[in-house]
């Protein structure tokens, strides 16, 4: 069972962007960076559970903080 749940795509950017991530570019994914690291979200209605535990891990954030910033 993962431990972060599948969200939509908003959802993931919000939290992102709560963490100092900006979009930077748009297409079949957003691509979203804080200057340091870059982090690609795919635009679907929901991003499964496992797509969602990577982009975390890319970004910086355990289970557990992602959780608090939804």
């Amino acid at each position: 069972m993962p431990k972060i749940p599948g969200i939509g795509q908003k959802d993931a950017v919000r939290v992102l962007e709560k963490r100092g991530f900006r979009v930077v570019r748009q297409g079949k994914h957003l691509t979203l960076s804080n200057g340091a690291i870059m982090v690609q979200v795919p635009r679907h209605t929901t991003i499964n559970a496992f797509t969602m535990g990577y982009i975390a891990r890319v970004a910086g954030l355990s289970p557990e903080q992602f959780r608090e910033l939804l």
